[in-house]
């Protein structure tokens, strides 16, 4: 067979005063995957009339790309008048079998739809907040076994989570620290300039950033750093299989992984905190300085006089709580990863989000329950 007689054609005849289509050539995926072919063969399919007839015995190679096209020419219905031969009758039934998919239902949408969204988010928040709660229980039950055998304690680990989450972050939050100190301080010295009340930006800074903003603060920083690092580690663990292995050998998951990091984060988030607190100061301090002349020697001199020691206290308090929150909603959202990238993806996003609005929500509630607190 020539090359010519390969080129998958579809002329018309007419027999017995009723017209056919008469495909000829290989109508493969080869020769239809041909460009130049492609564009001289669709105006010879598409001028068939509706009611002709198809003879497809002419046919030198028929395969499931040139079926599939035949189908979609016909309308994904069968012609009143087809002849085949029992191979291409084969090929063109398991293409129309597999075509014949059903057209997706339409989403629903109105009100109830939207209430019942709503309902479901709420109840599977409710789930994860009652995993949380028993996180919580088992990470105390955990501290207990650990007071009673400190030596089988895992000690190791404790220190490399300090290591991870406390020595690495002191860059980082020192110098965002340093800046929302200095932005904090040329805003402040605009307004106060006006009323001829510079020395009272060392109470406004010593309150807001001691306070308030640097626990918060560094808070976001490692939730943002060590949250997510903390449910990636657990995922990627559920992702190879190493949390079954645990299971199998009988290894407690509260007490080798989420003990350790709980135990990390709350002693090392109350010093990222005052590391922070004090590269605030700083740049508040140095700001100060730049805009209305006041002395770094009189900002630290009039410091400890318009911020009382209460405020420092709370500020470490809420920061060990920051600290242990952060770390069982990490452990949370990594145990809950499924094997597989993308729920790993998703459980780190989560834990994020979670973790940044447990501490602004955390924040508020310490706010309201000591604001008579260092005043």
């Amino acid at each position: 067979m020539s090359r010519t007689d390969q080129i998958p054609q579809c002329p018309l005849q007419t027999r017995d005063g009723l017209q056919w289509a008469v495909p000829a050539g290989r109508w493969s995926a080869a020769e239809l995957g041909d460009r130049s072919i492609w564009r001289r063969l669709l105006p010879q399919i598409k001028s068939v009339p509706a009611g002709a007839g198809w003879d497809l015995q002419q046919l030198g190679w028929l395969d499931h790309v040139g079926a599939q096209l035949l189908w979609q020419q016909w309308g994904r219905r069968w012609p009143e008048r087809l002849q085949t031969t029992s191979n291409q009758r084969a090929m063109l039934e398991r293409v129309a079998k597999f075509s014949d998919v059903p057209e997706p239902k339409p989403e629903p949408s109105g009100l109830m739809c939207q209430v019942n969204q709503l309902g479901q988010l709420v109840i599977n928040a409710r789930g994860h907040f009652a995993d949380l709660i028993q996180l919580i229980g088992q990470l105390l039950l955990d501290c207990v076994r650990l007071a009673r055998q400190p030596l089988r304690g895992p000690w190791r680990d404790i220190s490399g989570h300090l290591y991870a989450t406390g020595a690495t972050a002191l860059p980082i939050t020192a110098l965002v620290g340093f800046l929302i100190g200095v932005v904090l301080a040329y805003l402040m010295a605009l307004q106060l300039r006006q009323f001829g009340a510079e020395s009272f930006i060392v109470n406004i800074l010593g309150i807001s950033l001691i306070r308030e903003l640097g626990p918060l603060l560094a808070a976001i920083l490692v939730a943002g750093r060590s949250g997510s690092a903390i449910t990636a580690q657990i995922g990627v663990m559920r992702v190879t299989e190493e949390l079954d292995a645990m299971q199998v050998m009988g290894i407690s998951k509260g007490f080798r992984l989420v003990l350790p990091r709980a135990l990390a984060l709350a002693v090392s988030m109350p010093l990222v905190s005052l590391w922070t607190i004090l590269a605030a100061l700083a740049g508040g301090m140095v700001a100060a300085d730049l805009t209305m002349g006041i002395t770094p020697s009189y900002f630290l001199q009039s410091l400890p006089a318009a911020v009382k020691v209460g405020n420092l206290g709370l500020a470490m308090g809420k920061s060990v709580v920051f600290g242990v929150l952060i770390a069982l909603i990490g452990c949370h959202w990594g145990l809950k990863v499924e094997p597989n990238t993308q729920s790993l993806g998703r459980g780190t996003t989560a834990s994020v989000v979670s973790s940044i609005t447990m501490v602004i929500v955390v924040d508020a509630i310490f706010a309201i329950l000591f604001r008579n607190v260092g005043f």
